[in-house]
C-alpha cells in the first residue's frame, strides 16, 4: 500500500527544513492506540511535524492489520507531515515488508556487521526503498544497552568520522544515525558528569555539512516519571538520560532527527501505576490507560517545545 493513501509524508522535506531552522524532528515511539493518540494529539496541539517510529517487536504486537487500521483511522493530510517509519529493521526483508505495509521512512540497522556489509545492506534497502520514494536511515557505530528484544548490545563503539562521507556516497542514504555516546533504555549515564562526544559529532557535522544526522537512545529520563513509578511499587534505580542541555547543543549541529521511546515508557507506566494505586478498587482500563496516555501526550509537548524546537514549525 502506497503510504501516500495515508496522508503519509516521508522525511526529506522534513529534514531540510529542520537543517535550515536548527531543530529536530521528534521520533516517538508508540505500541498501541493509546501511545499513538497521546503522539499524534502532542504534534497536532504545538504544530510540530512528527515521525511515528515503530520497531520490529511493536508491529509484531499490534499486528499489521491493525496497525494500518490506526493509522488510516487519524484521517491524516500530508499537511500534517506525519511520517511513519520502522525503527532498527533488522534485515532487508523487513524493510520490504514495511515498505509494503505502507511505511515511509525505513532504518536498516547493519551497525554491528563489518563496514563493507552494512554498506551493502544499506544500499540495497535504498535501491528498492526509494523505487517508491521511502525514505531510508542508516547506523553507523553501535549502541550500548536494551530497547527491546531485537535492538539490544553488550558494547558500544563511536562512529568513526572518517567513514561517514564513504558511507553516504556508497549508499545513497537519507539520514545517518550516528553513535556520540547515547545509549539504549533507561540507563544511560553512570553519572550526572557524562558528555556526548560532541568532539565526534563536530568533526562528522564537518564532514557532512548539509546531511541530517540521527540521534538513537536519546531519551532524558524525566526524573519525575520514575519518582512516581517508584513512589507506587515500582524498582527503578540510578535510571539517567541525556541531560536536556546536551540535546538542545546536538541540535545546533546537524542533529535533525531525536529517537525517544524510554521516556513515554516511563510517562505510561507512571500514569497506571499511580492510578491503579490510589483507585484500587478501579477496574475500568480507559482510567488507567487514559491517566498514561495524558502523561506521554504531556512529555511530548514538552520534549517538542524544550528539546526539539520544533513547535510551530509546520
Amino acid at each position: 500500500m502506497d503510504y501516500k493513501d495515508f496522508g503519509l509524508v516521508n522525511t526529506k522535506q522534513m529534514f531540510a527544513d529542520a537543517l535550515r531552522h536548527h531543530y529536530a524532528i521528534p521520533a516517538f515511539n508508540f505500541y498501541n492506540m493509546e501511545t499513538l493518540a497521546a503522539i499524534i494529539e502532542a504534534a497536532h496541539d504545538t504544530n510540530s511535524p512528527v515521525i511515528l517510529a515503530v520497531s520490529e517487536s511493536a508491529l509484531k504486537y499490534m499486528g499489521s492489520d491493525l496497525l494500518r487500521g490506526m493509522i488510516w483511522g487519524l484521517n491524516l493530510k500530508d499537511s500534517n507531515r506525519v511520517a511513519l517509519h520502522l525503527d532498527h529493521g533488522s534485515s532487508f526483508e523487513s524493510c520490504v515488508n514495511a515498505i509494503k505495509l505502507g511505511f515511509s521512512s525505513v532504518m536498516i540497522d547493519g551497525s554491528k556487521l563489518p563496514f563493507e556489509s552494512n554498506v551493502a545492506l544499506a544500499k540495497q534497502v535504498v535501491e528498492y526503498a526509494h523505487q517508491y520514494d521511502v525514505s531510508v536511515e542508516a547506523e553507523l557505530g553501535v549502541l550500548s544497552g536494551i530497547e527491546d528484544e531485537r535492538t539490544k548490545s553488550d558494547f558500544s563503539s563511536y562512529t568513526n568520522p572518517d567513514d561517514v562521507v564513504n558511507f553516504v556516497n556508497a549508499t545513497n542514504i537519507d539520514s545517518l544515525a550516528i553513535a556520540i555516546g547515547t545509549s539504549h533504555g533507561a540507563y544511560k549515564r553512570k553519572s550526572d558528569d557524562e558528555e556526548l562526544r560532541f568532539d565526534i559529532l563536530d568533526d562528522i557535522a564537518k564532514q557532512l555539512p548539509d546531511f541530517p544526522l540521527v540521534l538513537h537512545g536519546a531519551s532524558s529520563i524525566p526524573q519525575h516519571f520514575v519518582k512516581t513509578i517508584n513512589e507506587y511499587g515500582g524498582k527503578i534505580s540510578n535510571a539517567r538520560g541525556i541531560a536536556v542541555s546536551q540535546l538542545k547543543r546536538a541540535v545546533k549541529k546537524n542533529i535533525c532527527k531525536i529517537n525517544v521511546d524510554s521516556d513515554s515508557r516511563l510517562a505510561f507506566t507512571a500514569g497506571i501505576r499511580e492510578t491503579m494505586t490510589k483507585q484500587p478498587d478501579n477496574f475500568n482500563p480507559r482510567d488507567y490507560l487514559g491517566a498514561g496516555k495524558k502523561n506521554i501526550y504531556e512529555n511530548c509537548i514538552d520534549e517538542i517545545k524544550n528539546i526539539m524546537g520544533s513547535a510551530n514549525k509546520i
